[in-house]
């Protein structure tokens, strides 16, 4: 994956811009004929569907109509939103610090979302960590990142978002890879504290917490991460950059894969007995 955010805007809207053509030439319109019709000058579209211009929501709308493509509005809206927006390259992102990294993990969003589904494999998420879990991985981060240290301000802000995130209103359901069970970040008993913490979590009955066991027969494919935020957005993570899908089909994709992990793990008490065993060997 590129590491550059403006490269990947570009292609984003070059992408955009062949599935217009796409749509204007499968309703047998020329360029002129379709900026006739959208008042818009020739040049104008073929600046949109070359990538060289971004479409607005009106342009959008107005070509999908003359197209007769109504069904394809929704997810070219959700497109071109998403085209500058997608993919956040933590290096520059984090030269004011770290605490406002990526909107889909603000306050505001937490506050908005009644639904969390997240698959980690390898690492605890941040609504069940412990205050020296998250010590230890910020400091990796500044680290790795060369950022400011914010680590007070970061972790009041994730207290907040995690308090919300918690309230028995909202659901919560993980799927976690066991490897995340075993990967220590600190000391032994830092560990021990943390995975109690985590069963204490599996406890409340608006979270649900399952646990893929590391011999388990695998089906579903998952490398990294994600969070599904409720139907309306995905984030994804990787050492470099924060990606963010938008677009429904995509949204739903993680949905149908979330639930392929969710039929490979164990819940409930069998979830607990793997972490017994795991603080078992502490």
């Amino acid at each position: 994956m590129t590491t550059d955010p403006s490269s990947t805007g570009a292609q984003a809207r070059k992408d955009l811009g062949a599935r217009l053509r796409q749509i204007r030439k499968r309703a047998g319109l020329t360029g002129r004929e379709l900026a006739a019709a959208t008042g818009q000058h020739p040049t104008r579209i073929s600046r949109i569907e070359n990538g060289g211009q971004p479409p607005t929501e009106k342009n959008l709308q107005d070509w999908c109509t003359v197209c007769g493509a109504a069904e394809d509005l929704p997810d070219l809206l959700a497109t071109a939103r998403a085209v500058e927006t997608a993919y956040m390259e933590w290096a520059r992102a984090a030269r004011a610090g770290m605490r406002r990294l990526g909107d889909l993990h603000s306050i505001a969003t937490y506050r908005s979302t009644s639904t969390f589904r997240i698959h980690e494999p390898a690492v605890l998420p941040g609504i069940v960590q412990t205050e020296a879990y998250q010590r230890r991985m910020l400091a990796w981060w500044y680290s790795f990142l060369d950022a400011p240290d914010d680590t007070e301000a970061v972790l009041a802000m994730r207290a907040q978002r995690t308090a919300i995130a918690l309230q028995p209103s909202k659901r919560i359901a993980v799927v976690l890879g066991e490897q995340a069970l075993h990967t220590r970040r600190g000391t032994p008993e830092e560990h021990a504290d943390q995975l109690n913490h985590l069963v204490s979590v599996t406890r409340l009955p608006s979270v649900s917490v399952g646990v893929i066991p590391a011999d388990a027969e695998r089906r579903a494919i998952a490398s990294i991460g994600f969070w599904i935020f409720d139907s309306s957005a995905v984030a994804l993570e990787t050492p470099t950059a924060a990606i963010k899908v938008t677009r429904p089909h995509e949204i739903a994709r993680y949905a149908a894969l979330f639930q392929q992990l969710q039929t490979e793990a164990v819940h409930g008490q069998d979830a607990r007995r793997l972490i017994a065993d795991v603080l078992a060997r502490l």
